[in-house]
């Protein structure tokens, strides 16, 4: 057995973290109904699977952890500073999603959300991020994105979001 590295209580507190997460959403999903719907599935399965599936992933990190810690890790990349600007722009992104969701539809605030993110994430990264052909790349794969889980839900799971239109395609 190797000795814990100095970032292992961290390392320890991250695992934590993962399995809290777990027991919480294990918690919430005591709350609902297990009745078996389409398909003998009820609509607590899913908050289980994943409340399992994080229990697994804490206890397995909490083992790396205490047991030498994360090895083969490669060196951080990036800054050793966080870059604010791009906290910015994500947080627009999310923040204006919330806002505008009921206003012009879930395509569009999505869409609008996926681009300022992304245009956060380029400047952090220094690359070229306000150039109108990056963000027509960005504007199209946000679109890609967006369009086929708003369809999804309403289209073919029949769950309502926020359209722009009462045809339910847009």
């Amino acid at each position: 057995m190797t000795q814990p590295s100095k970032n292992s209580p961290m390392q320890t507190l991250v695992g934590a973290g993962v399995l809290l997460t777990g027991v919480l959403l294990a918690a919430g999903a005591v709350s609902i109904p297990s009745a078996a719907g389409y398909g003998g599935i009820g609509p607590n399965f899913l908050p289980w699977l994943v409340a399992i599936v994080l229990g697994i992933c804490g206890v397995m990190i909490i083992r790396e952890a205490r047991t030498g810690g994360f090895r083969n890790m490669e060196e951080p990349s990036g800054s050793e500073r966080a870059f604010w600007p791009a906290c910015i722009w994500v947080s627009a992104g999310l923040l204006a999603n919330a806002a505008l969701i009921t206003t012009i539809g879930f395509i569009l605030s999505c869409t609008l959300c996926y681009v300022l993110a992304v245009q956060g994430l380029r400047r952090a990264a220094r690359e070229a991020a306000g150039r109108p052909a990056v963000l027509a790349i960005d504007l199209v794969a946000g679109l890609a994105i967006s369009a086929p889980v708003f369809w999804t839900f309403t289209q073919f799971l029949g769950i309502n979001l926020p359209g722009l239109t009462e045809t339910g395609w847009l």
